[in-house]
């Protein structure tokens, strides 16, 4: 996602003053700028939707509006309040010694670049170098790291590896493992846990006050600690979907073939983020087997285990190759009657 990965309905990273249960982290980045030695790159890695980009952008209004050397307050807090002038800045976009990197929209074709392109690096490298316009720090925002592609990730290497003064990048990452290694070796690695369930109820209620309370526990449970993903769901009718999945399931080993059309075509008509949906649902469904059946020491362990892994890559496939997604649905289910079978 790009630089409101933290909040689909909510509000967007750059424009949120409020940061839920990662206060050690605030800690950590706080007493690092105040000792005069902070580190010149972070990588803030955690799953999607925990609030890295929503951190990010905090401690980026808080350096420039040198609340380090303030007086007062809670010396271990990275909050501004959204009335100071450095807040609206950022929020608007208009602040001169700030550049975030993401994906961007591709002109020709009116659709969201599948990568951050290299020219768009080497853009942010430029302003990096510059003296800042505000007397102050210069910050690159690279949301997310992830999205890079190798001539870009390339590009900034050298950059992480001969900082200029003053200059500081905040990237942003889903996983670990789809960050350039002599990019991850070069960045001090803050990681960001998954929420507690009471945390992603507070969060979802906030964007969302008028859902019920059965609702709201529905979404912290299927989010995994995550409230961008509870607030995805949300939005594309995931609690929905849940309950149509759950009744072509309910007789495992046989399916309710006539829900199975309905949810199907349903899905496959609409569009991509009720596919996201899904895919969410049946990850998190076939992941709860493979838990249940470690706690049971199951001899149907391992093919519940095989299944979430085909079923990501089946997803993947869908996705890159542009296959018919109705069928691709359509075997998943096969699949996963064929596993309750067998287990």
């Amino acid at each position: 996602m790009a630089d409101d990965e933290d909040a689909p309905l909510g509000i967007p990273p750059r424009e949120n003053p409020d940061l839920v249960g990662h206060e050690l982290a605030e800690q950590q980045l706080a007493r690092s700028f105040r000792s005069g030695r902070m580190h010149h790159a972070w990588l803030i890695t955690g799953p999607p939707g925990i609030g890295k980009a929503t951190l990010a952008f905090r401690i980026a209004r808080w350096i420039f509006a040198d609340r380090a050397r303030s007086k007062g307050g809670d010396e271990n807090s990275l909050h501004v309040e959204p009335s100071h002038p450095v807040f609206r800045m950022v929020a608007s976009g208009g602040h001169a010694d700030l550049r975030v990197l993401k994906r961007e929209l591709n002109e020709k074709t009116g659709k969201m670049r599948s990568e951050i392109a290299v020219e768009h690096a080497r853009e942010a490298i430029h302003f990096l170098q510059l003296t800042p316009a505000m007397g102050g720090w210069r910050i690159v925002i690279i949301d997310p790291v992830d999205d890079l592609s190798t001539a870009a990730s390339n590009s900034l290497l050298k950059a992480i590896e001969e900082p200029p003064s003053r200059g500081l990048f905040l990237l942003v990452n889903h996983a670990i493992s789809r960050a350039l290694p002599t990019i991850r070796s070069r960045c001090q690695r803050l990681v960001l846990q998954p929420l507690e369930s009471a945390s992603v109820e507070a969060i979802v209620s906030k964007s969302l006050p008028d859902l019920p309370r059965q609702e709201l526990g529905d979404l912290a449970r299927l989010s995994e600690g995550s409230p961008g993903r509870a607030l995805a769901l949300a939005a594309s009718g995931g609690l929905e979907l849940l309950r149509e999945m759950q009744a072509v399931l309910a007789k495992l080993p046989q399916l309710d073939a006539a829900a199975l059309e309905r949810l199907t075509d349903k899905t496959a008509s609409g569009g991509e983020d009720a596919i996201s949906a899904l895919r969410e649902l049946l990850l998190w469904w076939l992941a709860e087997r493979v838990k249940a059946g470690a706690g049971a020491r199951s001899a149907g362990l391992d093919r519940w285990a095989r299944l979430w892994e085909n079923t990501a890559r089946l997803f993947e496939r869908a996705e890159a190759a542009s296959l018919d997604r109705k069928q691709a649905l359509l075997e998943i289910f096969y699949d996963i009657q064929s596993t309750a079978r067998a287990a």
